[in-house]
């Protein structure tokens, strides 16, 4: 085979060698090989690029000593020896190769490499008679998480696709009001991921919300807008009672048929939502509109660590923490709406968030946080006192050495149980839910019934 002819044969290779991000929020190794870039289309079509290095091959490294060609008028001739360029004037003399200067590495940016141009915008596809997919992402103040789902039986839905990261939107947003330039950059590298999810599917219908970060932050609203014009989302900016109203619906599942009252709670990175849900009467399919109270307050497991401390956290600072929350449930004026039901076993807590999920994985002593012996657990009240109990006896090393709760949340987690003490003393119950779902989860349900999937027997139907 020439060497020329190799050559082609190697570049087929490689033209045909795609690398997929198969796990969410990590990229190919930066080795340096040659690798296939897809970008992807508004509606879902992949257009592929290959960029790959010239192969070099040893050129065949022959000269030509035939006396006959001595005679005649030297010619220049142009030969590729392993990859350089070299000149042969005559059969003995060679020019001599210019030195090559070793190539930099290029210097680390300070900031992450943006695109060249913004990527295309993110909307749902055409409807279709197939299954139809949804989705839901949710970008809080210490996380952003994506879900995508399809319908299945009535008031059901099967998760096909997740992704989940710490970017910690709101750190130092207490302190100075506006969301941080490193804050940003980890949330839109994260969106990045989602965007990228969102355009290889088929997606019916999808709501995308940010909450109290972008909210109270002087400067979210144009963080929404560079989110858009660097990922392609249209990020929707949620009221309080909007936020309150999406965690009640991912939660209906989980209130039994007998229950009489609920108080769902959901600990933020900046707010925490409450909601007191009536069912002790005629119960309807949407648990939302039994709500008869609700109320948000303005502090989070991140907004209060970072007021009080979270990594070295005495008895003393616990206290303090449970008295600043105590003092902000005084102010709200609904706490009693449910006070008839409250003495009976028919009322209990129900808690969404990532304190009550720690909480629950080490009650249960597990070695890896596992969802589906979380999600629905029954905790009663001297459990939870066990654990934030041992909680409080562990320094920042040791919360941070425990799998439930990793490096990521050990700075965070005594100020979620703060917030959870408050909550048991204005609400007092033996008995509190842990609920693995929130938000996402409402979006989907709430998308799915308003397009009328679930109708006819469970059939999936396309809305006109």
């Amino acid at each position: 085979m020439t060497a020329r002819a190799a050559s082609v044969s190697v570049r087929a290779a490689h033209e045909g060698t795609t690398v997929k991000d198969l796990d969410a929020g990590s990229e190919p190794p930066g080795d340096g090989a040659s690798r296939e870039l897809s970008a992807v289309d508004a509606g879902g079509s992949s257009v592929g690029r290959t960029v790959d290095r010239a192969a070099t091959w040893p050129g065949p490294g022959r000269a030509d000593s035939d006396a006959t060609h001595q005679k005649s008028r030297p010619k220049k001739r142009r030969k590729r020896r392993r990859g350089r360029k070299v000149f042969a004037r005559d059969a003995g003399q060679v020019a001599a190769e210019p030195p090559v200067a070793p190539r930099r590495a290029p210097e680390p940016p300070s900031r992450p490499i943006r695109l060249e141009a913004p990527p295309p915008a993110f909307r749902p596809a055409v409807r279709s008679q197939e299954v139809p997919v949804f989705a839901a992402l949710d970008l809080g103040t210490n996380n952003c998480r994506l879900l995508v789902a399809v319908p299945g039986r009535p008031g059901q839905f099967r998760v096909v696709d997740a992704f989940s990261r710490i970017v910690r939107l709101g750190e130092g947003l207490s302190a100075n009001g506006r969301l941080a330039d490193a804050a940003m950059d980890r949330a839109v590298e994260a969106l990045r991921v989602c965007g990228d999810k969102l355009r290889n599917r088929p997606i019916r219908r999808a709501r995308l919300i940010a909450t109290e970060a972008c909210r109270s932050a002087e400067n979210g609203a144009l963080f929404i807008e560079r989110v858009r014009a660097e990922t392609g989302l249209a990020l929707e900016i949620i009221d309080r009672q909007t936020e309150a109203r999406l965690a009640v619906s991912g939660c209906g599942s989980l209130i039994e048929d007998d229950t009489q009252g609920v108080v769902l709670f959901d600990i933020g990175g900046g707010s925490s939502e409450i909601a007191l849900i009536d069912v002790s009467g005629r119960r309807s399919a949407r648990l939302a509109n039994h709500i008869v109270s609700w109320t948000s307050l303005p502090v989070g497991v991140v907004s209060l660590a970072e007021r009080f401390g979270g990594r070295d956290v005495s008895r003393e600072t616990f206290q303090a923490m449970i008295d600043d929350v105590t003092g902000l449930l005084r102010n709200f004026d609904g706490r009693d709406r449910l006070k008839h039901v409250m003495a009976g076993r028919k009322f209990h807590l129900l808690g969404t968030s990532g304190t009550v999920t720690t909480l629950a994985g080490v009650h249960l002593g597990l070695e890896r946080y596992d969802r589906r012996r979380v999600d629905g657990l029954w905790m009663d009240g001297e459990s939870v006192d066990a654990m934030i109990e041992r909680l409080l006896s562990w320094d920042f090393r040791q919360r941070m050495a425990n799998p439930c709760i990793g490096a990521d949340r050990a700075d965070l987690v005594l100020a979620g149980c703060a917030i959870l003490e408050a909550i048991r003393a204005v609400w007092p119950s033996n008995r509190l839910r842990v609920a693995d779902r929130g938000l996402r989860e409402g979006i989907l349900s709430e998308l799915m019934a308003e397009d009328g999937v679930w109708r006819r027997n469970g059939k999936h139907r396309p809305r006109p």
